[in-house]
């Protein structure tokens, strides 16, 4: 049954680079923000090897130690763009047309004053970019 999948990805990625799409994924540990009123920038998410062409639809998730605060404002963010995000996981068109080698990451923010406690401690994020 592994082989079976393994064969199905590799040809449906080889269907999609012949059809001129492709996708690409990063990830990342962090940011920690222990301060309200202040963003926290994950490390840039980028793609491994140039990526040819446009972003189409961009899967998200993030992962936090412990609990979410209130309040929490997370964007993803291109060069020339964000999209604010709601859930910590979930799809976007909002990079439509944005060129797929152009690199990702998340900003986090707390609104407010004053210490952040406990602080805000992002565990993962990660992209999965569909271009085409």
């Amino acid at each position: 049954m592994r082989a079976f999948w393994l064969t199905t990805l590799l040809m449906t990625s080889s269907l999609a680079n012949a059809a001129g799409e492709g996708a690409w994924q990063a990830s990342a540990m962090g940011p920690v923000l222990s301060q309200r009123g202040m963003a926290a920038s994950s490390p840039v998410l980028a793609p491994d090897s140039p990526a040819t062409g446009v972003m189409t639809v961009v899967a998200w998730r993030y992962e936090l130690i412990g609990p979410t605060p209130a309040g929490l404002v997370a964007r993803l963010c291109s060069q020339t763009r964000c999209v604010q995000v709601d859930d910590q996981a979930g799809t976007t068109r909002g990079f439509m047309n944005v060129s797929a080698s152009e690199p990702l990451r998340f900003i986090f923010e707390v609104p407010g004053g004053g210490r952040l406690y406990p602080a805000l401690q992002v565990r993962s994020s990660q992209v999965i970019v569909n271009y085409r």
